[in-house]
């Protein structure tokens, strides 16, 4: 029944073919929301737009195979905006749960169909996962390119012998080839994290290997972190440089740089706050789901060591790229104390965490350098007010959200789609402590903006979805025809960030729906809105396993 579905939705494809960024199409209505579509018990929500008046007064979803409409509105009053666009107004179709695949009319102008099913989101939680087998670097059994970088790192800046070290494997960072302890331990331990939080829902294992799929990539990057760890209170935080930009785009395995990329060893208590969180947390997870207690004992043991320095190191690091400049290192400690607490019961740790949370506070946002919420949350689980600080967080995401039709939680930056996942992150989080539903429509609106409720009706998820990016910035993608599965676009920018690069983009055909004020562009040279990246996976993997159903 299963496979029917699908090729059932496979054909509706061909049914409604795409004619939405036709020139001669300008003055239409368009219908925004989530390609892909809903569980049954989602709130289920889209968002219709035109430049003039919309003077239809009702909408319906349609099943696309029976063509009966199972459901039926009068359009609201618009009352806002958006860019050129006069007239946007919400709609709110929650009350259908029927499974099936639909559209939506509004005066003869149709959505691109969607399904309402109960694991309408296990491809995409798939996807995401084989984009790091993309991403891997050196003899780590990557896919879409050959082995590569096998001579990582030639020599080390900022060491006291300048000889090379170890420092193959781990993940790329984005389309370029440089690797930032800083992104590998944020998204090593999201994955341990999410393994952690729901052990049967991120606990498949679809090679039937034994190991669960997200513990065996966690593994990739926790063997580079181990690397990475090179002296006892030593650390690479960054294999190769800007140098990394220069020579034009090609394969890992046709590198012209491959004995040419350093290792820049630094030293922060950001850094050494993710570390020991991560390695903490891997610790009880060998332990306790591998038996391997040798493993799990080194990487308890490198947390521990790393921590204990923290008094003698600078607040923050300094990356020798300028690229992931942190400003922020009190709520990594926190979490680096909390997971250390948690895997060894001294409660020196739980002290330590306590103080740094509370002088940390709510940080009101998501990047991969702005994760209070994350130690927020492991605190509540031991001392409930800390879930505070999580609310804080969300009650902002919510007011800010309510200022414009497509509920955008917080300002657009540099890496959009991480961003508004981690507002949906946050909110299923603070759901686990509490059991409090109120921020459900936040979470659902920011997880369906990036699956094509946004202006531009885009999936920014590559291949899911009808209309998804096709020109990645990725060399990866680029020698492959464009092909990169599960890689989340950066997505939208502003404008104050984008008049600060020089970007010669040779595609446009989304610029109608830009304003002058946040613009996104399906361009391979945009390094800006469409380049993935490790962390944005990380963030949306945990966002959709979370909504996938158990295989």
């Amino acid at each position: 029944m299963q496979i029917i579905l699908n090729l059932s939705f496979l054909f509706l494809l061909f049914l409604f073919p795409s004619n939405e960024y036709n020139v001669s199409n300008y003055s239409k209505i368009y219908v925004r929301t989530s390609q892909i579509g809903f569980l049954p018990s989602d709130i289920k929500t889209g968002v219709i737009f035109s430049k003039d008046k919309i003077d239809v007064q009702k909408y319906y979803v349609i099943n696309s195979v029976t063509q009966k409409t199972e459901f039926e509105d009068y359009l609201p009053d618009s009352i806002l905006t958006y860019g050129k666009f006069n007239y946007a107004v919400p709609i709110d179709f929650t009350p259908l749960k029927k499974k099936g695949i639909y559209y939506i009319d509004v005066g003869g102008n149709r959505s691109t169909p969607f399904r309402i099913s109960d694991n309408v989101f296990n491809n995409i939680k798939d996807s995401l996962l084989l984009f790091y087998q993309a991403q891997r670097c050196g003899p780590t059994k990557p896919i879409l390119h050959k082995k590569g970088h096998l001579w990582d790192a030639t020599k080390l800046i900022g060491a006291e012998d300048s000889s090379g070290v170890d420092l193959t494997g781990g993940w790329h960072d984005a389309g370029d080839y440089i690797k930032f302890l800083p992104t590998i331990s944020f998204t090593t331990y999201l994955m341990l994290f999410a393994y952690d939080f729901d052990n049967v829902k991120f606990g498949f294992d679809s090679n039937k290997n034994g190991v669960p799929d997200i513990l065996e990539e966690a593994k990739i990057g926790l063997d580079w972190m181990q690397r990475a760890n090179y002296k006892k209170d030593k650390l690479v935080t960054q294999v190769q440089d800007l140098k990394d930009h220069e020579v034009g785009w090609r394969l890992p395995e046709n590198d012209t740089l491959r004995f040419n990329r350093p290792g820049y060893v630094g030293m922060g208590k950001n850094q050494i706050g993710l570390y020991a969180a991560t390695m903490a947390l891997a610790y009880r997870i060998w332990k306790d789901k591998f038996k391997d207690i040798n493993l799990a004992n080194d990487y308890l043991n490198r947390a521990k060591e790393l921590y204990s320095i923290k008094d003698n190191v600078p607040d923050i690091d300094s990356m020798p790229s300028g690229f992931y400049q942190d400003s922020r290192f009190l709520g990594k400690l926190a979490l680096g104390a909390t997971e250390l607490f948690i895997s060894t019961q001294d409660s020196s740790y739980l002290k330590e965490a306590e103080s740094f949370a509370d002088s940390a506070g709510s940080d009101y946002w998501w990047s991969w350098g702005d994760i209070n919420s994350l130690a927020d949350y492991k605190l509540a689980t031991l001392i409930p007010r800390f879930k505070d600080y999580l609310q804080n967080n969300l009650i902002y995401f919510k007011s800010t959200a309510k200022n414009s039709v497509f509920g955008e939680g917080m300002p657009y930056s540099w890496g959009t789609t991480n961003s508004f996942l981690g507002i949906t992150l946050q909110a299923i989080l603070f759901k686990r402590l509490t059991g409090d539903t109120k921020f459900d429509s936040l979470a659902v609106t920011q997880r369906d903006y990036i699956l094509g409720r946004n202006p531009w009706g885009i999936s920014f998820i590559y291949n899911i979805g009808r209309v998804f990016p096709k020109h990645l910035h990725s060399q990866i993608a680029y020698f492959n025809d464009g092909y990169l599965p599960g890689a989340l676009s950066a997505g939208p920018a502003p404008l104050g960030i984008l008049k600060n690069y020089d970007i010669k983009r040779e595609n446009l055909s989304y610029n109608y729906f830009n304003t002058d004020s946040v613009k996104y562009y399906d361009d391979r040279w945009d390094y800006i809105t469409n380049e993935p990246t490790i962390v944005g996976n990380a963030t949306a993997l945990f966002v959709f396993g979370y909504y996938s159903s158990k295989n």
